[in-house]
């Protein structure tokens, strides 16, 4: 699986070189860019009802309340809010396929940016790099010690838990990821 914005660029790539994996919208990114549709007095409100969407503990239910809350603020004017909320909120759900543990760190690209700002900070201290082999070399460590610090230190996704799901719930993701 992976997780990005709904950028036109990133989407073409993930679907070209990585073809089989599903994607996740980040429900950060699309929570502030439906955020961006209303007016502030009345942000906090979508706010509530979308961290209900991203709290359902099934995509079925989630759809459901989806449309419960589209069809809300369709009747108070937001049209366009509404229509936002019936055509893409499936694109922010992917993550309901994986165990529960997992969604958490999944759903957003918080990970990612952690890191890019780890790099960022890292990369400002030397200032000037000779030459671009030794940027890539700083670089490439501190993704090494990442990945590294993943699967040795704390554990970040516990893997395992992916091959106890019940045969059927396998089977269902894998005819879902066909299907796409």
């Amino acid at each position: 699986m992976v997780v990005s914005d709904d950028h036109e660029g990133l989407k073409s790539a993930i679907e070209r070189h990585f073809q089989g994996a599903s994607w996740q919208r980040c429900q950060v990114h699309y929570a502030r860019s439906l955020l961006g549709m209303v007016g502030h007095a009345i942000r906090k409100e979508l706010g509530t009802d979308l961290r209900t969407i991203f709290a359902a503990a099934s995509r079925t239910q989630a759809l459901a309340l989806a449309s419960e809350i589209a069809q809300k603020w369709r009747g108070r004017g937001h049209e366009k809010v509404a229509e936002h909320l019936e055509e893409h909120i499936e694109e922010c759900l992917t993550c309901l396929a994986f165990p529960e543990s997992h969604q958490r760190r999944i759903r957003t690209t918080n990970g990612l940016e952690r890191l890019n700002q780890e790099i960022k900070r890292r990369t400002r201290v030397v200032r000037i790099f000779p030459n671009r082999e030794a940027c890539l070399r700083l670089v490439t460590a501190l993704c090494v010690e990442q990945a590294e610090e993943w699967v040795t230190g704390r554990r970040y996704l516990d893997m395992g838990e992916l091959e106890q799901r019940p045969p059927e719930e396998q089977a269902a993701e894998e005819v879902r990821l066909m299907e796409r």
